[in-house]
């Protein structure tokens, strides 16, 4: 968020508010556990010195936004009290979650909803190698690293790609404090009434959902996840509110250009 925030400040908007939904304790812990990784840290004091001023509040979420044709109020709520903020602009996450679609159709096997791979970055599936976020959402530094060591181990290079077992430890390490400190509350994972639209594609609301009890049949009947962004956007969704998964992943698999894959000298 305060990378959103520092972008919407280059292109001259005032911030009225940062509202995380981490509680402080967490958060103030997970900044100092970034001793460890300074280039992060001085990243995260760079952005904290660009917001300087700029009010920011810890343990508390959004409940709904209020408008006709556009946000004109946002109303919070930190388990004690509740309150509006006017605004015309509301930018809201709730974290990442990993493409796994493409190690999906190869076969390749998940755990706790990311690509599980051993040591050397391999998957469960012969000669299929994965790094990155399906493997984890820890940033792309650690992406860098398990990228080159998937990189040697699939060259046969194996030494190679040992050497850097440290620097992928250290990241995972990053990865883990990230996960903890900003972990979805429970409040936020009910937040959604009986016309929330859960399928933005085909505008299918959370009420018409609820009689179902996985994720093909709610296809069938209700065509949620049939629309063009084929489940990946309501399906993280129901997976949090209803414990479902992607039961079939079918093509199109997002392409991407060589030129994307190449690094620049």
């Amino acid at each position: 968020m305060l990378a959103a925030a520092e972008g919407l400040l280059k292109q001259k908007a005032r911030i009225v508010e940062i509202v995380e939904q981490a509680p402080w304790g967490k958060v103030a812990r997970f900044g100092l556990s970034l001793w460890r990784h300074k280039g992060k840290l001085w990243q995260g004091a760079k952005l904290k010195a660009t917001l300087r001023g700029v009010r920011s509040t810890f343990g508390a979420w959004p409940i709904r936004a209020q408008g006709a044709e556009q946000v004109r109020s946002v109303t919070f709520r930190d388990g004690h009290r509740t309150w509006s903020l006017e605004c015309d602009l509301f930018a809201c996450g709730f974290g990442l979650v990993p493409n796994v679609e493409l190690a999906l159709a190869l076969g390749c096997e998940l755990q706790a909803g990311f690509v599980k791979v051993d040591p050397w970055q391999a998957t469960s599936v012969p000669n299929v190698f994965c790094a990155g976020e399906p493997t984890g959402i820890g940033g792309a530094d650690c992406a860098l690293v398990e990228g080159q060591i998937a990189g040697y181990a699939a060259a046969g290079r194996q030494s190679r790609a040992e050497a850097l077992w440290p620097q992928r430890f250290s990241w995972h390490r990053f990865r883990s404090s990230l996960a903890n400190a900003f972990a979805l509350r429970a409040e936020v994972k009910t937040l959604a009434s009986p016309d929330t639209i859960v399928c933005r594609c085909e505008d299918v609301p959370l009420s018409q959902l609820r009689q179902f009890t996985g994720w093909r049949e709610a296809k069938l009947h209700s065509r949620c996840g049939m629309g063009p962004c084929q489940g990946r956007v309501c399906g993280p969704a129901t997976k949090e509110v209803f414990g479902w998964g992607m039961e079939s992943v079918r093509p199109p698999v997002c392409p991407a250009r060589v030129q994307s894959l190449i690094a620049a000298d």
